[in-house]
C-alpha cells in the first residue's frame, strides 16, 4: 500500500460541487455519463470491478476494492461523482465492525467530504484490527497537517518508518517539517532520497516531486519548484492536486496564459476551474463571464444542499472574481474553523486585508507565529496586516 496524503493535503481541492440536479423525463433516460471512454483502460478496470462486486455480492473485500478505485478516480479527476458510488458500494457495511479495508475505504470517503472526525474514527478502527496498516497511518497524518497537528501528524509519521520506505517515510516526515521551520532540510533530505530510488513508482515519484516543487516554491526558489512540478507533470498520471498547486504557482508568476492551456479541458473540477477563471479574467478571454458563472452556480447549489466543502475556493472566487471582500471574508474565516494549511491561510490574510478587517485575520497570524512557517508570500501579507 502506498502513502499518498493527495486528497487531504489539497484540503477542499477533494471534492467539487455540481449546479441543481435535471429531472429525467423517464426512466430510460440517461442522466449523464462519466468522463471515461469506452476503450479508456480506467473504463474497462472498472467494467471488470463492477462485474466481481455484482458476482459476490456479500464479500466486503471485493466491494472495498472497488470503492477504492472509484476513490483514486475521484482524487485524479476532481469529479465528487466517483465518491458517490464508491460509498454506494460499500453501504453494507457501514457499522463500526466492518472489516479493517472496508473501514480505511469508508475513512477515505469521509475525509474527502470533509468529515475528518469520522474519518480519523474509521482510521482508528482499522488499525485496531490492523496495527500496521500503512494507508491509516498515513491519511491520519495528513489530516492532522490539515489541523495543523503537526505534533500528532509527526507521531504518525514515527509510526509509519518501521512499516515502509525510507523515500516515503522521508516525504511523511518532510510534509510535516516543511510547514514547521525546517523547509530547507526537509527539501534537502526529501531530494536526496528520491534521488536514490531511481525504481520509485510513478504515482510516488509525483508525490516526492509535488512536495519538493511546493517546499522549494516557500523557500522562495521558483527555478527549483518549476523543475519539480515539470517532472511530475512528465509523468503523465493524472492528479487533480498537482494541476492546482502548478495553476497557483504559474498564476503568482504572473503566467495566466500557461494556466488557461494547462487546464483548458479540466472545468469539471471547482477547484480546477476557479483558476481557470482567474487566468481567463486576467487575459480578458470571452470565456471568463461564463467560467465565473458557473462557477457561482456551483456554490449556490452546493449552499442548498448544505455543503460547504469548497470555501477555501468560494472565498478566491469572491475576492478574485467577484470583487466582494466581505463575503470572501467571511468564507474564508469559516474555512479556517476546518482547514489550516498555507492556503487556507493565505486567503484568510488576503481576505481580511481586502475587507479592511485586520481583526479578522488574528488566527492565522497566530498559525503563522507559532507553526515557523517559511513562506514568503504568507510572511509579506502578514507584515501589512500587523
Amino acid at each position: 500500500m502506498k502513502l499518498i496524503f493527495l486528497g487531504v493535503l489539497a484540503g477542499g481541492f477533494a471534492l467539487g460541487v455540481w449546479a441543481a440536479p435535471r429531472i429525467p423525463a423517464d426512466d430510460a433516460a440517461v442522466v449523464e455519463r462519466l468522463p471515461l471512454r469506452r476503450a479508456d483502460p480506467a473504463a474497462a478496470e472498472l467494467r471488470r470491478l463492477r462485474g466481481a462486486a455484482a458476482a459476490r455480492p456479500d464479500d466486503p473485500a471485493t466491494a472495498a476494492v472497488l470503492a477504492r478505485r472509484y476513490f483514486e478516480l475521484a482524487m485524479a479527476d476532481g469529479d465528487p461523482r466517483y465518491v458517490g458510488y464508491a460509498e454506494a458500494a460499500l453501504r453494507p457495511w457501514s457499522g463500526a465492525d466492518a472489516p479493517a479495508e472496508v473501514l480505511f475505504v469508508r475513512g477515505l470517503l469521509k475525509q474527502y467530504r470533509h468529515d475528518f472526525p469520522g474519518a480519523l474514527g474509521d482510521f482508528e478502527r482499522a488499525l485496531q484490527r490492523d496495527p500496521g496498516h500503512v494507508g491509516a497511518h498515513s491519511w491520519r497524518a495528513a489530516i492532522f497537517l490539515v489541523s495543523a497537528d503537526y505534533g500528532a501528524a509527526r507521531a504518525e509519521c514515527g509510526a509509519l518508518e518501521p512499516l515502509t520506505s525510507a523515500l516515503l517515510a522521508a516525504g511523511c516526515r518532510a510534509s510535516v517539517d516543511g510547514l514547521t521551520g525546517r523547509a530547507r532540510p526537509a527539501y534537502e533530505e526529501l531530494k536526496a532520497e528520491l534521488e536514490a530510488r531511481p525504481d520509485a513508482a510513478p504515482e510516488i515519484r509525483l508525490w516526492v516531486l509535488t512536495r519538493l516543487a511546493e517546499i522549494a516554491w516557500r523557500l522562495d526558489e521558483p527555478a527549483a519548484a518549476e523543475r519539480h512540478f515539470r517532472d511530475a507533470l512528465a509523468l503523465d498520471v493524472r492528479d487533480n492536486y498537482l494541476l492546482a498547486a502548478y495553476a497557483d504557482f504559474l498564476l503568482e508568476q504572473r503566467r495566466p496564459k500557461e494556466v488557461a492551456a494547462l487546464l483548458e479541458s479540466r472545468g469539471q473540477s471547482e477547484t480546477l476551474l476557479l483558476r481557470l477563471a482567474i487566468a481567463a479574467k486576467g487575459l480578458r478571454l470571452a470565456q471568463a463571464e461564463s467560467y465565473s458563472r458557473s462557477l457561482a452556480e456551483r456554490f449556490s447549489a452546493a449552499a442548498l444542499r448544505g455543503e460547504r466543502l469548497h470555501l477555501a475556493e468560494e472565498a478566491r472566487f469572491q475576492l478574485e472574481l467577484k470583487a466582494d471582500p466581505k463575503a470572501a471574508l467571511a468564507a474564508a474565516a469559516e474555512n479556517w474553523q476546518t482547514q489550516r494549511e498555507p492556503r487556507d491561510a493565505e486567503v484568510l490574510l488576503e481576505a481580511a486585508l481586502a475587507a479592511g478587517e485586520r481583526r479578522a485575520a488574528a488566527p492565522a497570524l497566530r498559525w503563522l507565529d507559532e507553526s515557523g512557517f517559511e513562506g514568503a508570500r504568507l510572511r509579506r501579507l502578514a507584515a501589512r496586516l500587523k
